[in-house]
């Protein structure tokens, strides 16, 4: 087996910390560096107990820590992506963004994730959870009959909600909305989020409403064969990835319910929102890391 590559972590918060514990089960991909800026927090100290070299400095702290380093798991905000990623192509770093700030093209890769697109960018956007939950459905469908439009409900646990995540309430469904249209391939599309304070808490659910351009039974036949298989395939990297409810079609509009079960690494089951973008960004690090080391 290859030498595994190293990664950094900036954001030491919920998604940071999930990340570190996910990280150290790849074949691929060995953490080494957590960066925060909060000296007390619980990712820095559980990442110093795992022998990781930690910083509570920010981007300053990254730079005395950086040598040797491949890839950079972004996971603070977008405001802070924005102004740390020319940072990180001046360093030669390959940057996975898990905040909304879209400074490099979209990432789903249950639909887009190619070595063409690794070999090309230096940054990669996940997108957001609503985004990585719902746009590998939409664009499911868009495979079958054009999408005319798309809306997505992302309802999450206030619990797993962490700061970072409220922060970007009015990127994440901007960001959201435009995935669907530009990798779901609808038409027109939008996005809300519902941040449930309900006890005990829920799991993530998704719900996708869609207005397809034409439809019959046969149409109809061909959609749900369509997300069957999608749903497989997001499963292999995300194993609580499951329907709510059996697809509704209707007329002209498509009805899917997504419920993310989370595998409960950092937080409890019902935080899917944070296993399933964690899970996209190292299911694509570790196809970087594939490409890139089959390439030297």
């Amino acid at each position: 087996m290859n030498k595994k590559m190293k990664c950094a972590i900036i954001g030491s918060g919920n998604i940071g910390t999930d990340l570190m514990i996910k990280l150290a089960r790849s074949e691929y991909l060995e953490p080494t560096v957590m960066i925060g800026i909060d000296p007390n927090s619980e990712g820095l100290r559980m990442a110093k107990e795992n022998g990781m070299q930690v910083s509570h400095e920010g981007m300053e702290g990254f730079k005395q820590l950086q040598e040797g380093v491949d890839i950079v798991f972004e996971a603070t905000s977008a405001h802070a992506h924005a102004a740390n990623a020319p940072i990180l192509k001046e360093m030669g770093k390959f940057a996975i963004d898990l905040t909304p700030a879209a400074v490099g093209p979209f990432v789903v890769p249950a639909v887009n994730l190619t070595e063409e697109l690794i070999h090309h960018e230096a940054n990669v956007n996940m997108v957001t959870c609503g985004g990585q939950a719902t746009v590998p459905i939409v664009h499911a469908v868009s495979e079958v009959v054009d999408v005319e439009y798309a809306e997505i409900v992302s309802s999450v646990s206030s619990k797993s909600a962490g700061p970072g995540t409220r922060q970007n309430i009015d990127e994440f469904t901007e960001t959201t909305s435009k995935a669907l249209e530009v990798v779901g391939r609808a038409k027109k599309g939008k996005t809300l989020i519902v941040i449930n304070p309900a006890e005990p808490p829920i799991l993530m659910r998704n719900t996708v409403y869609m207005q397809i351009a034409e439809h019959s039974e046969q149409i109809y036949e061909e959609i749900r064969r369509a997300l069957d298989a999608r749903v497989e395939v997001m499963k292999q990297y995300v194993p609580g990835y499951r329907y709510k409810a059996e697809p509704v079609l209707k007329e002209n509009v498509v009805t899917v319910q997504i419920e993310v079960e989370g595998m409960g690494d950092f937080l409890p089951t019902y935080a899917g929102n944070l296993d399933i973008i964690t899970a996209a960004a190292i299911r694509t690090a570790e196809q970087y890391a594939q490409v890139k080391g089959a390439s030297k």
